[in-house]
């Protein structure tokens, strides 16, 4: 699925699909996956391409900041990637919004807040080992995603632990409204899908 979610910008509400996720998710045996840089495609794609069974792949129209180009990336169908460790907090997010993520706890690590962070590049199946891994040790989880809070990754996560490990839950994302038109990044912001204000609210959590 193409120029998904916010990010599509000027072409306003009518091209902006904040509920691909959800829609793909009931369909039995659909593999959702959700990259989060241009490495991360390049791998989603060789991985569709090998499973036996249909993928959705969900691609944004917004550039997305490199963070897979390393030497240690490993893609794998239905498994998530810690990108940055800590047992203060646990953010999980995925596509476009790892990016934000990650600069939020990088951020929030100058100022001795420890968050671990979860890329969940495949929605569906969705790896219950390291969300209820990360459930455990660090007690709270803040999920991040261009996609509406309604059957996306938020509700995935919260399916899980809400059934074997029951762990507080946090869900940025697209609360139940169209979008409208806008510049991408400003839109981002306005729907605080950005590293301010997952920083804002990480905070606001620990300090409950």
């Amino acid at each position: 699925g193409s120029h998904a979610g916010i990010s599509v910008g000027e072409d306003g509400a009518t091209h902006q699909c904040n509920e691909d996720i959800a829609l793909m998710r009931t369909i039995p045996g659909m593999v959702v996956l959700n990259p989060a840089d241009h490495y991360e495609m390049l791998a989603a794609v060789e991985a569709a391409v090998l499973h036996k069974g249909p993928v959705y792949l969900r691609l944004g129209r917004l550039a997305a900041e490199s963070i897979n180009n390393n030497d240690d990336y490993h893609f794998e169908l239905g498994k998530g990637i810690q990108l940055h460790d800590g047992n203060d907090i646990t953010v999980v997010a995925t596509g476009l919004m790892v990016g934000e993520a990650l600069k939020a706890v990088k951020s929030l690590e100058e100022q001795g807040i420890h968050a671990r962070l979860i890329n969940i590049h495949t929605i569906k199946p969705i790896d219950e080992e390291i969300i209820i891994k990360a459930a455990k040790e660090t007690g709270k989880i803040i999920t991040v995603e261009e996609h509406n809070v309604i059957g996306g990754l938020g509700e995935a996560v919260c399916s899980v632990l809400s059934e074997k490990c029951p762990t507080p839950v946090r869900k940025i994302g697209v609360y139940d409204r169209y979008g409208y038109s806008g510049p991408a990044v400003d839109l981002l912001k306005e729907f605080g899908l950005c590293a301010e204000n997952i920083e804002k609210v990480i905070k606001e959590e620990l300090a409950k």
